[in-house]
């Protein structure tokens, strides 16, 4: 399998970060403007922040802007997320509900690590720095 993908792997990366952002994204934009059947909560909530960070810091991470500002962030934000909501619901996050916010989690400190990677603006624009 590896000599079959394996040389697709930066594609893969790539179609990871855009599909992690744009559905951080969603969730921020439940909170912020009430899409995709959320409820918007007000902006100067604890919520409201949460709200910020997703949407804006996902759709930097789909368009690979900031990319690794942006990702540690948000894994910072599921962290919070998985230990303020979830875990007084249990330790395991199976039983509390917390596998989402733990993947991000996870998710986000990968692409922190990896950067913006092909397909990206930093990347179009030639600037490693941007990532």
């Amino acid at each position: 399998m590896r000599g079959i993908l394996g040389r697709h792997t930066d594609k893969f990366y790539a179609l990871f970060r855009i599909v992690v952002g744009l559905l951080f994204a969603c969730h921020g934009a439940q909170k912020l403007f009430g899409a995709f059947g959320g409820q918007a909560q007000p902006v100067a909530s604890l919520m409201g922040f949460a709200g910020i960070i997703e949407f804006f810091g996902g759709l930097l991470v789909m368009i690979g802007l900031f990319t690794s500002w942006a990702a540690f962030l948000a894994s910072g934000t599921m962290a919070v997320a998985y230990f303020m909501v979830h875990f007084k619901d249990g330790f395991w996050p199976i039983e509390n509900k917390g596998e989402t916010a733990v993947l991000y989690c996870f998710a986000f400190l990968y692409i922190a690590a990896r950067g913006a990677g092909p397909w990206s603006v930093a990347q179009a624009l030639g600037k490693p720095g941007l990532e």
